[in-house]
């Protein structure tokens, strides 16, 4: 898996059209919803900008070219972190997948990802 920690904390907020916007290409993700539109972000842009947020994640990125059709590979993953009570959003992108852990956690599931991939 190779997961890599990326440096900065990272937020999931909910924005308007005009503010989605505004943020330009800044968000890492911008998806839709029926209710509205989702954006992860660094913490230091949502602060500038004065968008409301809940949780601080962290980001680690599995530097492994995974197939979108795999079956299982995310499922083996969150179950682990799961154990250790870590919650996972995962992204799946189209060369890898990202996990957004809680901040204060991060550097267990490091520990926990690396002893995965062996």
């Amino acid at each position: 898996m190779n997961p890599v920690l990326a440096k900065g904390k990272f937020v999931i907020c909910t924005v308007s059209d005009a503010k989605r916007e505004k943020l330009c290409n800044r968000p890492l993700l911008i998806f839709r919803e029926r209710e509205g539109i989702t954006v992860i972000i660094e913490k230091g842009i949502a602060d500038a900008e004065n968008l409301s947020y809940k949780n601080i994640w962290s980001m680690i990125t599995l530097n492994v070219h995974s197939d979108l059709n795999a079956v299982g590979f995310l499922a083996a993953i969150t179950k682990k972190l799961a154990q250790h009570e870590i919650s996972v959003n995962a992204v799946s992108a189209y060369y890898h997948d990202h996990l957004f852990v809680p901040n204060e956690k991060a550097n267990q599931a490091m520990k926990l990802l690396k002893e995965l991939s062996e």
